[in-house]
C-alpha cells in the first residue's frame, strides 16, 4: 500500500504488527532525511533495532493501550541538538507514514498523540537548554 493515493483502501492500526510497520517505515525515513538523519544517525549509532524495539512497545502502549513500554520517554531526548525546525520536519513525515499506511480512528490519534509529544518535547528541550538546572535529568 505505501505510496497508494486509494486511501479507501487503507486499514486502521489495529495490532502489534500495524504498530511495527508504521515505525519501521516511519525511521527508515527519518534515517534518509537530510536533516533528521544526521542527528539520529549520529546518537543511536549501531543500536537500531534496540531503538525500534523501544518504538514498538511505547507506540503499542499509547495506540492500542497494550502496556509494554515502561520508561520515561523524555529524559534520552533532553540533551538533543534541536529546535523548531526539527520538530517539524519530524513530525511532517510521521503524518505522511500514517496517511500512506493506515486510515481510522487509531490512526488519526496517532497523528494527534505525535503533534501533542511534538510540541510538549519542543517546549521541554528549549526550557532544558535555557535553564541553570540542567544537572536535574
Amino acid at each position: 500500500m505505501e505510496g497508494s493515493n486509494d486511501i479507501s483502501s487503507l486499514k486502521d492500526i489495529k495490532d502489534l504488527e500495524d504498530i511495527k510497520r508504521l515505525v519501521d517505515v516511519f525511521y527508515d525515513r527519518i534515517r534518509e532525511d537530510a536533516l533528521l538523519a544526521p542527528i539520529f544517525n549520529g546518537i543511536i549509532q549501531d543500536r537500531w533495532e534496540s531503538h525500534l524495539n523501544t518504538m514498538y512497545t511505547f507506540w503499542q502502549t499509547v495506540l492500542l493501550g497494550d502496556h509494554t513500554y515502561f520508561g520515561s520517554p523524555f529524559v534520552p531526548h533532553a540533551k538533543l541538538p534541536v529546535d523548531h525546525v526539527h520538530f517539524e520536519t519530524w513530525l511532517k513525515l510521521f503524518n505522511q507514514t500514517v496517511d500512506e499506511l493506515f486510515q481510522g480512528r487509531i490512526a488519526s490519534e496517532a497523528k494527534w498523540r505525535a503533534d501533542k509529544m511534538a510540541t510538549m518535547f519542543e517546549t521541554k528541550i528549549k526550557h532544558y537548554q535555557n535553564s541553570d538546572f540542567r544537572n536535574l535529568l
